[in-house]
């Protein structure tokens, strides 16, 4: 693969693989495969998947991802060994468009520390690595893991032996987000100046936030020759984050006339995409977070307001709706109709199937009957955190709450299961939230540990909706519930109920 005489900048996603890492935000298959197709719509040109040989679950998320996608490429992780390669060569067969992306430790540190192998081995096992991964699939790429870190000299070896075997790609990793954008850009263009045959391949960024400095140091890249960022929706990842997808593709496209580059991202879908992936992974979007943040196109200031109404550019460098973000805000009520909300839906950046739809058309309407008001982030709330139609086992008829500064709180739950059953129960504890928790258990037999709960304000208003997002470890693993309600309370039964539920659904599918 030569790199391209025009500006076009290839963006590969690794929130499914890269971003997955970071504490809390594992994903079951379905979740990753509704971020796989918000990614495929979003238009990025490669889906970092998984590695497929990190887990049983690793492998069918990118074996099932593989078989489904059509349009971007997709593409596994592999370390330079055999048994990675092969796993990996498996799991996206299905997809004519795939790629497998091996990797090794180049640093001093890294060999001395993890590997405990000299430079020779290093070379040899990338050599062989990537010529492996070239029987099985035409597009290869190679990373020198920390190489912003790695001897310039050896690293120039590593890059030329992998050219040889057949790699398309090389990919220049600041692991560890040591590096400073003078320092990055350099690097690469050292690279591309004194490896044989870098002329043939795309070179490619893929930074981490440790300093603040991912977003600068792509940039940097790309100044000096690289074609390829890789990053994540919201810029999630291990520790402090990866390059985040919405403000790399927006500071090309906003100062094009400095880089002179493109991307065919569809950038009307990153607000969509975004709060997709915040949903699912549990992690909330900071008020302040450039391009999908609440706070991004606020003006609360008065000499700002004054002049966003003369003219928006003068404290605007970006349209809202070029992210996705729609103009109006009050949109709908209890007296609107199906074809209104869908058209609302629509306009936000949202495609449903008929019968998600209904689901979400029904919860819209039960929330109408709460709210005077319901706000574009409303409806967001309601399609984002939508099951899809699978509900179940259990699922909460009622909640009575009683709670008092002296004694403590009580809870009253009615829950239903499929199976026909209706159970009722009474719980004390300390507050709300631990009286129903604990109710919620002793109704369906779990003791569940809670490691993490969070409530968020979805919209604004007295009535506001608050979103709670709780995360349990039961029997050695985590999983994470989301639940939405105008009642606070009500919310974070839903949400430890949607963990029950999980647990349950489980359960049966491991029986059947």
């Amino acid at each position: 693969m030569q790199r391209e005489s025009n500006s076009k900048v290839f963006i590969f996603d690794t929130t499914l693989r890269d971003g997955e890492q970071a504490p809390g935000c594992s994903m079951s298959l379905r979740e990753k495969l509704k971020i796989a197709h918000a990614l495929n719509e979003l238009n990025v040109d490669v889906i970092e998947a998984g590695f497929a040989a990190a887990s049983p679950g690793d492998f069918e998320s990118l074996k099932t991802i593989a078989s489904e996608i059509d349009g971007a490429t997709i593409c596994s992780l592999a370390r330079c060994n055999p048994q990675d390669i092969e796993a990996a060569a498996q799991a996206i067969d299905a997809n004519p468009n795939k790629r497998i992306h091996v990797f090794v430790a180049t640093s001093d540190i890294h060999l001395e520390h993890k590997l405990d192998m000299t430079q020779d081995a290093v070379v040899k096992a990338a050599f062989e690595g990537v010529k492996l991964a070239k029987t099985f699939c035409d597009n290869v790429e190679f990373s020198p893991e920390d190489a912003s870190r790695t001897d310039r000299n050896f690293l120039v070896e590593v890059v030329n032996a992998t050219i040889a075997a057949g790699a398309t790609t090389i990919n220049i990793p600041d692991t560890v987000g040591y590096s400073i954008p003078f320092e990055y850009g350099n690097l690469f263009k050292y690279l591309i100046e004194n490896c044989e045959g870098s002329e043939n391949v795309i070179f490619s960024a893929h930074c981490h936030d440790d300093l603040g400095l991912s977003v600068a140091n792509s940039l940097a890249a790309l100044e000096s020759g690289a074609r390829q960022v890789e990053c994540t929706i919201n810029g999630i990842g291990e520790r402090a984050g990866n390059t985040s997808l919405e403000e790399i593709c927006m500071a090309i496209k906003t100062r094009k006339e400095y880089f002179d580059f493109h991307t065919q991202i569809e950038t009307k879908k990153l607000y969509p995409t975004s709060r997709l992936v915040s949903s699912i992974t549990g992690m909330h979007i900071p008020r302040n977070k450039a391009v999908v943040g609440e706070n991004a196109f606020s003006h609360e200031a008065g000499i700002h307001q004054h002049g966003m109404l003369q003219h928006a550019s003068t404290y605007e460098i970006m349209k809202p709706e070029d992210v996705g973000i729609a103009k109006s805000n009050l949109v709908l009520g209890k007296h609107s109709g199906r074809h209104a909300f869908l058209d609302r839906v629509t306009e936000l950046g949202f495609s449903l199937n008929t019968e998600e739809l209904n689901a979400a058309f029904v919860e819209f309407k039960k929330l109408a009957d709460r709210k005077k008001e319901i706000f574009d982030s409303d409806i967001e709330a309601i399609v984002i955190n939508s099951e899809s139609g699978i509900t179940g086992p259990w699922e909460l008829v009622d909640l009575e709450i009683s709670s008092g500064k002296s004694w403590g709180a009580s809870a009253d739950i009615k829950l239903t299961h499929n199976d026909g059953r209706i159970l009722e129960n009474s719980s004390n504890g300390i507050g709300p939230i631990e009286s129903v928790f604990k109710a919620l258990e002793d109704l369906t037999g779990y003791s569940l540990k809670l490691t993490n709960f969070e409530i968020h304000s979805v919209s604004v208003g007295e009535d506001a909706q608050g979103e709670v997002t709780v995360t349990v470890r039961y029997d050695g693993q985590d999983y994470r519930g989301h639940g939405i309600s105008t009642d606070i309370i009500e919310s974070g039964a839903l949400a430890y109920l949607e963990v029950i539920n999980r647990i349950d659904r489980k359960k049966i599918s491991r029986i059947r």
